[in-house]
């Protein structure tokens, strides 16, 4: 892996970093991703396995995910896995980490259905582990009991189980078991 960072041309504190790994580059979202993010989000099955994505996706909604992932005093950063360098899709899925205190983050990743099984999630997460660009000595991370796919992309880049919770899905309109994870870094 080589992982590379290339630095906004503005860098300041909030701004997202691109990073390289071997079969994408994780970059940050553009207005131009809309159309294929919303055609992936749309997938009552990746919305299912998430906390906060609707289904349907309401009109609109990509695109002020977009917007609040510009805004310099955002809490979450999210990145694109961008596969155009190697061939693929402009958008193969999505990556974030949400800030939360004491040096400490929170990741979700979803792939799209077309690029399921590929290794595409581990690649993604253990590349944003790598590079650590929030500088956080603890990511946490949850999978819904119903997706051990999901748990073992987790368990594959270290991190530790701590055990059962729930979450709530907005797409199943119920709460979900999960497990709970945590990495430790540095």
């Amino acid at each position: 892996m080589h992982n590379t960072i290339a630095m906004p041309d503005k860098a300041a504190k909030n701004d997202q970093i691109t990073i390289e790994a071997e079969r994408f580059v994780l970059r940050p979202l553009r207005r131009s991703d809309a159309g294929l993010v919303a055609m992936y989000a749309g997938d009552e099955r990746i919305a299912r396995g998430t906390r906060a994505m609707p289904h349907p996706l309401p009109p609109g909604a990509v695109e002020a995910m977009i917007d609040r992932a510009s805004e310099p005093e955002r809490s979450e950063d999210m990145w694109i896995l961008d596969g155009t360098a190697d061939g693929h899709s402009e958008a193969l899925g999505l990556i974030s980490l949400n800030r939360m205190d004491r040096q400490q983050d929170e990741i979700f990743y979803w792939i799209a259905p077309a690029f399921w099984n590929t290794g595409l999630a581990t690649e993604a997460v253990r590349t944003l582990i790598a590079v650590n660009p929030h500088e956080a000595k603890q990511i946490f991370a949850e999978a819904f009991q119903d997706n051990p796919i999901s748990a073992r992309v987790l368990t594959n880049n270290g991190f530790d189980y701590l055990g059962d919770a729930e979450a709530y899905s907005v797409a199943r309109k119920a709460t979900v078991p999960t497990w709970t994870y945590m990495l430790k870094l540095g």
